[in-house]
């Protein structure tokens, strides 16, 4: 049977003023949604959901071939209408990343190949396109040099940082930074910067991310034990 908790709006309003949000939204993902693709995965946090689907290693063009790794691409879809010139720049940003996580070289003159499709764009866009991204690849069982994970941290005006913000809390904060970590130092991979932020507010920012990185990567291995216990 259900169960309701009645809260006073002050009580609420109470809670949400107690300060930064140093936590991730909660998350889920479906692997193996789609069956066409050698991997797909839909992933959500919070109220932002990603699909991401891998083809491949598969033969590549001519003009595109690379002797020595592997030609990695990303397409990004958005929900409404034709690809803007953010989103190709948030392809590149992906490609960059990708490519430095997948062990290219050990498929030369292949393609593979990652899409992306936007559902639900209620803040950290990016860094959910990023991990489903990651899972999806790990769903197709491409080698990896390592798994990415990535997370959001808003800056306000008053300093206080939010990890995972919404759509909302992007819009007010005076930046928004996206961090890209590695699954076997935490080292940075990548950084996405929107607005004007101290050093200081850029290490704490920094800090909190890393270890919010954890997190996630941890989801993955559930997610990924999930799946092989329901194989076998």
């Amino acid at each position: 049977m259900a169960s309701f908790t009645v809260v006073k709006k002050e009580d609420l309003d109470a809670e949400l003023e107690k300060g930064p949000k140093c936590v991730l939204r909660g998350q889920t993902s479906d692997l193996g949604c789609l069956t066409r693709q050698d991997g797909s995965v839909s992933l959500s946090q919070g109220d932002t959901t990603s699909i991401a689907v891998v083809y491949g290693p598969a033969e590549v063009r001519i003009n595109k071939e690379k002797i020595d790794r592997a030609t990695v691409e990303v397409i990004y879809r958005p929900k409404i209408g034709l690809p803007r010139p953010n989103h190709r720049k948030q392809e590149r940003i992906m490609r960059n990343t990708l490519e430095a996580a997948i062990a290219a070289n050990l498929h030369p003159r292949s393609s593979i190949s990652v899409v992306i499709q936007e559902t639900e764009d209620l803040g950290s866009n990016l860094s959910c396109s990023i991990n489903s991204a990651c899972l999806a690849l790990l769903d197709a069982a491409v080698s990896m040099n390592f798994m990415v994970a990535s997370v959001t941290v808003a800056i306000k005006e008053n300093s206080d940082m939010i990890l995972d913000p919404t759509k909302r809390d992007e819009t007010e904060a005076k930046s928004v930074l996206t961090y890209v970590f590695d699954s076997v130092n935490y080292q940075i991979l990548t950084i996405v910067s929107c607005g004007k932020f101290s050093r200081s507010e850029h290490k704490k920012g920094l800090t909190l991310a890393r270890e919010a990185a954890k997190s996630v990567f941890q989801f993955y291995r559930e997610s990924m034990s999930k799946k092989l216990l329901m194989s076998e």
